[in-house]
């Protein structure tokens, strides 16, 4: 499937190539810290599949539990997380944050990783009352 998406000012732009069965939520306490909720929900790239048409993003690299090191994109003006990627010369399997992607309401998760780190509230959200607007 192909995609496109920005950040939230425009300043960074992207197409990329997906499969939506590999669109997920991630409950690590990283993405919850990075993305600054209870977890992130990202699709990853077929390899070498994403391309900047406009901008170029910041990278900030941390080391993840498993030591290895992963680049986090995201724009420098208004700090929209953009992507993840192993850090390194491999073809590039970037984890692209949904919210960022035009077409996010055509890719469901088809499943939930690091569970373990999951806030225990997470399972209550479909009781809560809903509004349209705030």
């Amino acid at each position: 499937m192909k995609i496109d998406g920005s950040c939230h000012c425009g300043e960074l732009r992207y197409q990329a190539d997906v499969d939506p069965a590999h669109s997920m939520v991630c409950h690590c306490n990283d993405c919850q810290v990075l993305s600054g909720s209870a977890f992130r929900s990202l699709v990853l790239s077929l390899p070498d599949a994403l391309v900047m048409t406009a901008g170029t993003p910041k990278i900030y690299v941390k080391t993840a539990e498993s030591g290895n090191l992963r680049e986090q994109a995201f724009c420098g003006n208004c700090g929209s997380p953009i992507y993840s990627v192993a850090a390194g010369d491999e073809p590039k399997v970037y984890a692209i944050r949904l919210g960022t992607v035009a077409q996010r309401d055509q890719l469901d998760p088809t499943r939930s990783i690091w569970s373990q780190s999951a806030q225990s509230w997470i399972g209550h959200l479909g009781d809560l009352p809903r509004s349209t607007e705030q």
